[in-house]
C-alpha cells in the first residue's frame, strides 16, 4: 500500500508506518543482553521504537501511559549533580528504616520485575517481527520466570518423576539444587546448577544477587508443596502439574496485588481501581509494558536496598555486595570449576551455594518465631531519593544507578512529574519548594528541577513528603497500582479472569488472604541451618 503526497508516493508497512521508518527501527531492537544488571533481559524500548508505537492501541512490548505528554529533556550535568545528592549518608541508622516494608519485599519486588518483563519470544519470532508488534510476551503475573516452557518445553528446569518408569522421565515438580556444606550440614536450598555453576533456571537474571536467587527457590519450593498437597488428596486430578501451577500463580497474583502492591501504595487505591476500573493504563487486548512505570515508577526499589543485611545466624551483618558474590551470574559459584578447598571473597569459587549462606526467611518477612528463637527484622529503608552508597559505585563498572535511572528517564522522552501530575489532576501535586526541601532538593533547585522534575525523582521525593518514605505518594501509587491490576486482568488465565471473586484457599494466618509470610510459612523451610 501506499501513500500519496503531492511530490511522492512513500511506501508504508504495518500499522501504515513509512518502510524507512520500520528499517530504522528494527535496527534499534536491542538483541537478548546476557550480562547481570539490575531487570536486563529480552527486549529493551528505545525512544524512536516508543515514539511510531505509542498509546493504548496494544502497541507491543512496550509503549506510553501518557503518550501525549511532553518529554522532559535535561542535561546530563544537571542529572549528575542530582544524582550525586540522591547517596544515604547514614545507611545504617534506624530513621532511615521503613517500619512497614519488611526487608524481603526489596528483592520479592525484583522478582516480580523480572516475571513481568521476561521475554520468551523465539528468535525465528523475533526476525519475523522484530518490533514486537503481533509476536510477542505479554507482560503478566503469571510465574513464567520459574515455569518457564513448562516441563515439555523446558524439561531441564523439572525432577524426574520417581513413580513412572523408575524415575525416566521428568514430574510436575521442580529441581531443587543442594548447597556446598560449609559444615552446617547437607541442605537443598540453592537454585539447580549447570556443572560449571550456572542456574538451570527459566529467568538467568534470578541469579543475578543471593537475596532475589534464594526468593527463587521459595517459589519453586512453594510450587513442590502445592504438588504435594494435590497429590495426596482422595481423588487427585490426572494432570498434577496444571492444578499446581494454577494454584500457585493465582496465590502469587493474590499476594503481589494485595500484600506487596498494597503496602507501597496510598490506602484503598487497589481496592478502589479493582472496583472502578483502570484510567490510565489501557489497552485493548493484551497488556503492554508503560515506561513510566518501568523505567521510573517502579525503580522505587533501588531506594529500599539496605547497605547490611542480617542475613541468617553467621552473617549478621553482611554488606550488600557480598550478596552478588555467592551467585552463578554475578559472583563466584562455579561448579566443577571451583578449587579444593573453596576460595573465599573477594576471590570467592565455590562449587555451589555454601551452607553458610542460606537464607533465614525470619530475618526478611514477618514470620515471628517460626523455625527458632526470635531474631530481629531487617526493615527495607524509605522509599526515598536516597539510594545506599554502593548503588552509586557498582560492582563491575556498572556506574552510578541514580544518574543512570535518571538518563534513561531523558532517553527514553519521559514527561516530567508535574506534567503527569496534573493529567492525572491530582488534588495536592508537590509544590516547588516541596521538592526544593532538604539538600537534595536545594540541588534540584540550583539546577532548575524544582519546577520540572524527572518522573523517577519526583514519584520518590512525593514519597518521602507526602508518606515520610513509608509509601508512594499518589502519582506514584496510581501508575504502580493501575498497571499491576492491568497485567493481572489482562491475562486470560489469571483469577480476575476466570473466578472474579475468587479468594485464596490455602493455609493462612487470616482466612481468605495470602502474604509472602503466609507463602513462607506453608512451604514450611524458613531457617533451614538452625539458630
Amino acid at each position: 500500500m501506499s501513500l500519496k503526497t503531492k511530490t511522492t508516493t512513500v511506501k508504508t508497512g504495518p500499522l501504515g508506518l513509512p518502510i524507512e521508518l520500520l528499517a530504522t527501527l528494527e535496527s534499534k531492537v536491542q538483541a537478548v543482553k546476557t550480562t547481570p544488571g539490575h531487570g536486563m533481559a529480552g527486549r529493551h524500548a528505545t525512544r524512536q521504537l516508543l515514539d511510531a508505537l505509542s498509546g493504548h492501541r496494544d502497541p507491543g512490548m512496550f509503549g506510553r501511559m501518557f503518550p501525549k505528554l511532553p518529554a522532559l529533556s535535561v542535561s546530563d550535568d544537571k542529572l549528575q549533580a542530582l544524582a550525586d545528592a540522591m547517596v544515604d549518608n547514614d545507611p545504617n541508622i534506624t530513621a532511615g528504616n521503613n517500619p512497614n516494608i519488611p526487608a524481603g519485599f526489596t528483592y520479592l519486588g525484583q522478582f516480580v520485575d523480572h516475571d513481568i518483563t521476561l521475554d520468551l519470544t523465539s528468535l525465528g519470532e523475533k526476525e519475523k517481527d522484530p518490533l514486537g508488534i503481533e509476536n510477542f510476551r505479554t507482560p503478566s503475573l503469571d510465574l513464567d520466570a520459574i515455569y518457564g516452557l513448562g516441563p515439555d518445553g523446558s524439561p531441564h528446569l523439572y525432577a524426574r518423576n520417581p513413580g513412572e518408569g523408575s524415575g525416566r522421565k521428568h514430574g510436575p515438580k521442580f529441581l531443587i539444587g543442594k548447597n556446598f556444606n560449609s559444615g552446617e550440614g547437607e541442605f537443598r536450598n540453592d537454585l539447580p546448577r549447570s556443572p560449571e555453576g550456572f542456574a538451570l533456571i527459566a529467568d538467568h537474571r534470578n541469579d543475578e544477587n543471593l537475596l532475589v536467587a534464594q526468593t527463587h527457590v521459595a517459589m519453586l519450593k512453594f510450587h513442590n508443596k502445592v504438588c504435594d498437597r494435590i497429590s495426596s488428596q482422595p481423588n487427585p486430578p490426572a494432570d498434577i502439574f496444571a492444578e499446581a501451577r494454577k494454584v500457585v500463580t493465582w496465590h502469587y497474583q493474590w499476594m503481589v496485588l494485595h500484600d506487596w502492591v498494597e503496602r507501597l501504595t496510598e490506602p484503598g487505591i487497589v481496592a478502589k481501581i479493582l472496583h472502578d476500573g483502570r484510567k490510565f493504563y489501557r489497552f485493548k487486548r493484551v497488556p503492554y509494558m508503560p515506561v513510566e512505570f518501568s523505567a521510573a515508577a517502579y525503580r522505587l526499589g533501588h531506594s529500599m536496598v539496605r547497605q547490611r543485611y542480617a542475613h541468617n545466624r553467621v552473617f549478621t551483618g553482611a554488606d550488600f555486595l557480598l550478596f552478588f558474590e555467592f551467585t552463578g551470574l554475578s559472583g563466584g559459584l562455579v561448579g566443577d570449576l571451583a578449587p579444593t578447598p573453596p576460595t573465599t571473597p573477594p576471590n570467592t569459587a565455590f562449587p555451589t551455594l555454601p551452607s553458610n549462606w542460606i537464607i533465614d526467611w525470619r530475618r526478611f518477612h514477618e514470620l515471628g518465631d517460626m523455625g527458632g528463637a526470635h531474631v530481629d527484622l531487617n526493615a527495607s529503608r524509605r522509599i526515598d531519593p536516597f539510594l545506599a552508597s554502593s548503588l552509586h559505585n557498582l560492582p563491575g563498572g556498572g556506574g552510578n544507578l541514580a544518574f543512570r535511572n535518571l538518563k534513561r528517564g531523558v532517553n527514553l522522552g519521559l514527561p516530567s512529574g508535574q506534567s503527569v501530575a496534573t493529567h492525572m489532576k491530582i488534588k495536592n501535586p508537590l509544590t516547588p519548594n516541596e521538592i526544593a526541601s532538604g539538600p537534595d532538593g536545594a540541588v534540584a533547585k540550583a539546577k532548575g528541577l524544582h519546577t520540572s522534575t524527572p518522573l523517577w525523582y519526583y514519584i520518590l521525593k512525593e514519597a518521602k513528603v507526602r508518606h515520610n518514605g513509608e509509601r508512594l505518594g499518589p502519582v506514584g501509587s496510581t501508575i504502580i497500582s493501575e498497571v499491576f491490576v492491568g497485567l493481572v486482568h489482562g491475562d486470560q488465565n489469571s483469577y480476575l479472569w476466570r473466578h472474579s471473586n475468587w479468594k485464596p484457599t490455602l493455609p493462612s494466618k487470616q482466612a481468605g488472604n495470602f502474604t509472602m509470610a503466609d507463602l513462607l510459612g506453608f512451604v514450611d523451610d524458613v531457617n533451614p541451618i538452625g539458630d
